[in-house]
């Protein structure tokens, strides 16, 4: 009997390797163990130098360990082996908002969501920066797209109704802090917001202008 077809070529072996060394990679950084995730990710870079996974986790690790400059180097070079790796450009914009250069960051947020639109951690970085900057219009519907196919992410809902609120949207912001309060009874800084939107409210009744919030 033919058994040559089970039998696993040299590039199936190296392709197991290369996985196997991308998860223990990410596996050691997840629990912070940076120089064993280093060496694991360069070790999957020898093998597979045109893949952009292995650079990726060598800038999260260079993040993790407060070294800006190679965490850029290392995402660069993910981008240019692999222009739409979300995660790189996700990375990249991690990096320009440790440097506090937010419009950076933004613009590489949002490259990233143009390619993974569930790429939380580009989303959540895109509103810290959206913050930083007082520019509200393009993480607000990226937001609210997330929402969409996402319904009841409260930690998404309560940063769009800080948005909203920062943006004069305050009927909107209300209404979705309750929507949050609902799912999640205990969420304290969601309650103090809505007391601050509905004292904002109020103001805006008293003054004559509740009909434009």
């Amino acid at each position: 009997m033919d058994l040559t077809h089970n039998t696993p070529t040299q590039g199936d072996k190296l392709t197991q390797r290369y996985d196997v060394l991308i998860e223990l990679g990410d596996c050691h950084a997840t629990v912070g163990d940076t120089s064993a995730a280093k060496e694991c990710y360069e070790q999957a870079a020898d093998l597979e130098p045109d893949r952009a996974e292995p650079y990726v986790g060598l800038g999260v690790v260079s993040l993790q360990n407060e070294d800006v400059a190679n965490a850029e180097i290392a995402f660069k070079v993910a981008i240019r082996l692999e222009s739409r790796c979300a995660k790189a450009w996700c990375g990249l914009g991690m990096a320009c908002q440790v440097k506090k250069d937010f419009a950076a960051a933004q613009e590489n947020y949002l490259r990233s969501l143009d390619i993974d639109p569930d790429n939380l951690t580009a989303l959540l970085g895109l509103f810290q920066s959206s913050c930083q900057m007082g520019s509200f219009a393009r993480v607000i519907f990226y937001l609210e797209a997330y929402l969409e196919m996402h319904p009841g992410d409260t930690a998404v809902m309560f940063c769009l109704a800080t948005l909203y609120m920062k943006d004069g949207a305050l009927l909107k912001s209300q209404k979705l802090l309750r929507d949050v309060l609902v799912l999640a009874p205990e969420n304290a800084d969601a309650a103090n917001l809505l007391e601050e939107v509905e004292n904002k409210l109020s103001q805006a009744v008293n003054s004559g202008a509740g009909t434009n919030v």
